[in-house]
């Protein structure tokens, strides 16, 4: 029975001596990389990485990394970012490049960020190097912004937006989307303010300053650098596109200002024909008093030969006078005339 006993626990002990063997050969190749690179990690923390359904690899690479450049932390956190669902590399980058960067950067503060959603290594680069955003954004259809001045002309506007990233502000802070947006927003009200488009067209810096001292970025993950018009440009006003407002405005005014003009022109010519007709009737009317006038000569005559006022030579002598005076007027007509040849 003793020797059954001590075989059996002979052989028991086999198995673990062979399982740990096993074990060692298994994270041989992760513990020396780990030792030889200053990352030290023992095999047990290597084993309940295993169990833990943890890679051990991915782990011990990013304590690789972190040592490498003079950074600290032990395996705990790298795995609990990993149960959490995070990417571990990606946060151990975003670290290396922060402190490279000078930039105050935490693990628990990246962790936060690359559970968030956001690509926390992204935010660092964007952080060192600011990027620019097109407003609006190209891929959603949209290429210029519309906007209309106090005269009433239309604008096609055109802008771009440097952006740095802020990292205390990541989680939870608005997207690009926001960014672009708001400054659209501020370039059509900046526009709509402006008195006449010409101001616009002169001085489009003053839009971009005006917008960008209005605080867009507030509650967003980015700090907005600058803000610079790229394209600017009077809409125009042809069948396939849309309507110019303001143009159309002026054109239609200035027909009916000529249509106007023509029609007190048209006026006018017509008080003076009216003026012209009225005067001929007038002469009509004095020619007619004065044959009317004359008709009356022969009566009176009549009536003073009748009452004897007037005497039958004294007729005729008036009579020869009347003749002899045509005569003289027929003379003097006929010696006014040029001899011809």
């Amino acid at each position: 029975m003793a020797q059954q006993f001590i075989a059996l626990l002979f052989i028991l002990m086999a198995i673990a001596v062979l399982v740990l063997i096993g074990v060692f050969f298994y994270f041989l190749k992760v513990w020396i990389r780990a030792a030889m690179s200053g990352a030290r990690v023992s095999l047990f923390n290597l084993l309940g990485m295993k169990l833990r359904r943890v890679p051990p690899t991915l782990i011990v690479d990013a304590r690789i990394r972190l040592v490498k450049a003079g950074l600290d932390l032990d395996t705990d956190a790298l795995e609990a970012h990993y149960l959490a669902g995070g990417n571990v590399i990606n946060v151990v980058q975003a670290l290396i490049a922060a402190d490279k960067a000078t930039i105050d950067l935490t693990f628990q503060r990246g962790a936060a960020i690359d559970l968030a959603g956001r690509d926390v290594y992204d935010a660092v680069r964007t952080s060192v190097n600011p990027k620019v955003i097109d407003c609006p954004d190209p891929a959603k259809g949209t290429v210029m912004l519309d906007a209309v001045a106090k005269d009433g002309i239309r604008l096609l506007v055109k802008a771009r937006v440097t952006v740095r990233a802020n990292l205390e502000r990541l989680v939870g802070g608005a997207t690009e989307d926001t960014i672009i947006a708001r400054v659209g927003q501020g370039i059509v009200s900046a526009i709509g303010s402006s008195l006449t488009y010409k101001d616009v067209l002169e001085n489009p810096d003053h839009i971009s300053r005006k917008v960008l001292e209005s605080g867009l970025d507030s509650q967003t993950a980015f700090e907005i650098v600058s803000i610079d018009i790229a394209d600017i440009s009077v809409a125009g006003t042809g069948a396939r596109d849309v309507a110019n407002v303001g143009a159309m405005l002026e054109t239609e005014r200035a027909e009916a200002d000529k249509k106007l003009r023509q029609a007190e022109a048209e006026g006018r010519r017509a008080m003076a024909i009216a003026a012209e007709q009225e005067m001929r009737a007038r002469v009509q009317e004095m020619q007619a008093k004065v044959v009317g006038a004359q008709a009356e000569v022969p009566l009176a005559l009549a009536e003073a030969l009748r009452k004897g006022k007037l005497g039958v030579m004294d007729f005729y002598r008036m009579q020869n006078v009347i003749a002899d005076t045509s005569m003289r007027e027929s003379l003097s007509e006929g010696g006014s005339e040029q001899p011809k040849g």
